[in-house]
């Protein structure tokens, strides 16, 4: 039945003056993106079919090319091409053979990227030079009392791949300026305060492994400042070195795997003397990305008096959901111990537990 829907549509298209003489088909009609996606190709009578060919994709104002390869040999007059998408595809794309023309066929492409990017870069390759660094998200709950919790992140790259110094001295390229803005908001005080704000401004350098003999991923080394912008008897601040490797593993059916811990020395805490016996000196972050729908990270601190914290944040995406022009994930976040802000990073609260929605998991 298949088969001969093809060939109706084929000999349909034929029937027309201005009709083209290639006909390009999808079974399916859906995709993913930078997976792998078949097409069949229908030529004209007594036409030899390409080994390759060479495909147009477009989504709104944005084009694309892909190449093909064929699967097996040409029969009757049709043959199947393999390809695959870029990872930053996605929605509605048309597709047509870039020559000889073709008529376009439309797919549905999903994204399976787990950390979808503000940018729409691929993964693995080149970013932007503003792109996203640490997860922004609006959680709101009620353990104790009625509160919101939101952050706001991004990084720059500060010098250009092909450009300037950083195209004479590629080394130069992993210099990035980053800033991360973390908000605690009470919703029940007169007026609905901010309890607190986080502003973290870092300079850092960041390497990242191009192959797999390395026993590391990528490591950052960098300089942060952070402090809550207030000043009197509640002024907080801190200057440290850090440093965080990364660590990262990919499986065929139980997710990806991330281990990320940032070891940092206090260069200037004469705000809060005793931070180290709340914070310590590391912060131990795992994440566990199922490839799919959902995302689970844990960061958890153990200072010197035994005292700390653990947070847990549970996302899952939501296809449905449009934030602009990126998708939208629901968001779970749990937290229990010392400092979940700065001001009070010498206390210790009722757990929280906030739901919401984020943008960068």
């Amino acid at each position: 039945m298949r088969r001969f829907l093809l060939l109706l549509a084929y000999y349909s298209a034929s029937a027309l003056s201005q009709s083209p003489d290639w006909l390009l088909a999808s079974e399916s009609g859906r995709a993913q993106a930078g997976a792998p996606f078949e097409l069949l190709l229908v030529g004209p009578e007594g036409t030899a079919l390409p080994d390759e060919i060479a495909v147009r994709l477009r989504s709104g104002a944005a084009e694309g090319e892909v190449k093909m390869q064929a699967t097996g040999p040409a029969e009757k007059g049709r043959r199947r091409y393999a390809g695959v998408l870029p990872s930053s595809t996605s929605g509605t794309v048309a597709i047509r053979v870039a020559d000889p023309p073709s008529n376009a066929v439309v797919l549905i492409v999903e994204r399976r990227d787990g950390v979808q990017t503000l940018s729409g870069a691929p993964e693995g390759g080149p970013e932007p030079p503003l792109s996203e660094n640490e997860p922004m998200y609006f959680v709101i709950g009620a353990s104790s009392h009625w509160s919101a919790r939101f952050q706001l992140s991004f990084k720059y790259r500060l010098f250009d791949y092909d450009a300037g110094f950083g195209r004479d001295q590629p080394w130069l390229t992993g210099f990035y300026f980053a800033y991360t803005q973390t908000s605690l908001w009470d919703l029940e005080g007169e007026s609905k305060p901010f309890f607190d704000t986080s502003y973290r401004p870092s300079l850092f350098w960041r390497w990242l492994s191009s192959g797999d003999r390395t026993w590391i991923d990528g490591v950052r080394v960098g300089l942060e400042h952070e402090s809550n912008g207030q000043a009197g008897i509640e002024s907080r601040s801190l200057n440290t070195l850090f440093i965080r490797p990364e660590w990262r593993w990919k499986t065929a059916s139980l997710g990806n795997y991330e281990f990320t811990p940032k070891a940092y020395v206090y260069l200037d805490k004469s705000d809060n003397p005793d931070i180290q016996e709340y914070r310590g000196y590391v912060d131990w972050r795992v994440r566990w990305d199922s490839g799919d729908n959902w995302i689970i990270t844990a960061l958890g601190r153990l200072g010197t008096a035994g005292k700390g914290s653990i947070q847990v944040d549970l996302a899952r995406r939501a296809r449905d959901l449009k934030i602009g022009p990126v998708s939208g994930y629901f968001y779970m976040q749990y937290f229990n111990g010392y400092g979940e802000s700065l001001r009070d990073y010498d206390k210790r609260h009722t757990a929280q537990l906030r739901f919401g929605l984020a943008i960068i998991p």
